[in-house]
């Protein structure tokens, strides 16, 4: 019996590869069919039926397979589409198992506690979110992780800012935006170093071009946050309070700071050594391990069992308690799931060619510079909406607008710098990205919550435009020479 076209696209069994003649590229009417329905498709089932993230990107990817199948693409190669993504995305993977880890670990040890021992005596109700940021950004400059930021201060100032009674969408804005200034500007942070070296420009001048639009909306930022805390200047905490706090937290641990903080000295050393967040994590992990065994005197199948799963603290103050019983590999079980769904869903959108044909009918009607690099951010944003990481997103548009930019005699640092204001600016501002999923299942705050007041994440791209517009911060032949010399 002869096996039809669509057998041959969708039977598992068809692992020969069409011929080349055979596949594609989709039209730009065809692109858009694919693709507005899958926003249709996250817009209805989020935010008006409130159907599972999970299940919403499930039904788009099978859109999405559909689409690309008309496409004349067989099943190996659609399957080979989504592994490719799901691979190129393996080290944030790796990080989620371990950030799980890092976190239970440090709640085991005393880490987290002494933090917060310490920190609900010296930060201020009025100045808490101020500090915050400047102390997230001055962390994650350092790693170079935005996740190992969240996963540890992060989730202090979670519990401070708790216990200050501050809105906790709030503080959780607050500490994105800290995150993410380092992931953007730290020259040992992943995302950095791959924009330079997609936009084929120099490291530390990708940098230098950043601090243009960076600096300044960290400095919105921060007025904008000074502003916002002068309204819980009266939530200062009663001494006795504090005092019971302490108290508990000192019942529950050995609370020497020399010992208990040695796991984040352990992670933020390793980093400045330009360690792999991965081996500076599982540094940590080890360090913490022995203090929580041979210092806070738990069992060893007690600490190994929640590097798993972790269990509420013993502190007896029930707020304290959940704080403490958070991380293990368990509570990334959710995000990992939607991360792995997400990536296979822009495997498919990126190898099936729909997002190139879109992009590349705007650029061709591009002719300002302002237009220009709103696009480019324009489209790291949908990159990320399509994709769900920063990673790919980056990459692809660098290769789609890089000719633009050359054409209009701009500095390649330009092209680096409005990719990552795109791509690795607003990841964490979609839910179904792995940054996005992170942040919530770490903080315990929905992103559609936080993401009003993660000021950073999005005045970024508008303080860039706008400086655009006005003729400020364009680099063009004077910086080209400069980048060429260095």
């Amino acid at each position: 019996m002869p096996v039809t076209d669509t057998e041959a696209i969708l039977t598992p069994d068809s692992q020969t590869a069409n011929p080349p003649s055979e596949i594609r590229q989709p039209s730009l009417l065809h692109a858009l069919v694919c693709f507005l329905p899958i926003v249709g498709f996250i817009s209805l089932g989020l935010f008006v039926f409130g159907i599972s993230l999970h299940t919403i990107i499930f039904a788009c990817l099978i859109w999405a397979v559909t689409n690309t199948a008309v496409l004349k693409y067989g099943y190996a190669e659609i399957q080979e589409m989504m592994s490719q993504a799901i691979t190129r995305a393996l080290p944030a993977i790796y990080i989620f198992i371990l950030i799980g880890m890092v976190i239970a670990s440090f709640m085991q040890s005393g880490t987290i506690a002494m933090l917060i021992y310490y920190g609900l005596g010296i930060l201020e109700p009025s100045f808490f979110l101020f500090s915050g940021l400047l102390l997230c950004c001055l962390m994650s400059v350092a790693t170079g992780t935005s996740w190992g930021t969240v996963g540890t201060l992060g989730v202090v100032f979670i519990g401070i800012g708790e216990a200050l009674q501050i809105p906790l969408p709030i503080v959780a804005g607050m500490i994105v935006s800290g995150a993410t200034f380092g992931d953007k500007m730290s020259p040992v942070s992943d995302t950095t170093n791959l924009a330079a070296m997609s936009a084929e420009t120099n490291l530390y001048t990708h940098i230098r071009t950043m601090s243009i639009t960076t600096v300044p909306t960290l400095i919105i930022v921060s007025l904008i946050l000074l502003f916002l805390g002068s309204f819980y200047a009266d939530n200062r905490l009663p001494s006795v309070s504090i005092a019971n706090i302490r108290e508990a937290l000192d019942k529950a641990y050995h609370l020497n700071p020399v010992v208990t903080l040695l796991p984040l000295a352990v992670m933020l050393g390793m980093s400045l050594k330009r360690y792999s967040p991965q081996v500076s994590m599982t540094g940590s992990i080890v360090t913490a391990t022995i203090i929580a065994i041979a210092y806070q005197q738990s069992s060893a199948v007690s600490v190994a069992n929640a590097l798993w799963s972790n269990t509420p603290g013993t502190t007896g103050i029930e707020s304290i308690d959940n704080l403490l019983g958070r991380g293990g590999i368990t509570s990334m079980s959710w995000t990992l799931l939607l991360s792995l769904m997400a990536l296979a869903l822009g495997g498919v959108l990126f190898g099936g060619g729909f997002l190139a044909v879109l992009l590349s009918g705007m650029i061709n009607q591009i002719k300002r510079t302002t237009s220009l690099i709103g696009l480019t951010i324009a489209s790291g944003f949908v990159g990320n909406i399509a994709m769900g990481e920063a990673y790919i997103s980056i990459i692809l548009n660098c290769q789609l607008f890089k000719g633009s930019f050359e054409a209009m005699k701009l500095d390649s640092s330009l092209l680096s710098r409005s990719v990552e204001e795109g791509s690795t600016v607003t990841t964490g501002l979609i839910p179904w990205t792995t940054a996005g999923a992170f942040y919530a299942a770490t903080l315990g705050v929905p992103v559609l919550d936080y993401l009003p007041y993660a000021f950073f994440n999005y005045l970024t791209p508008v303080v860039s435009v706008s400086m655009a517009a006005l003729g400020l911060g364009l680099l063009g032949n004077l910086a080209k020479r400069q980048n060429s010399a260095i």
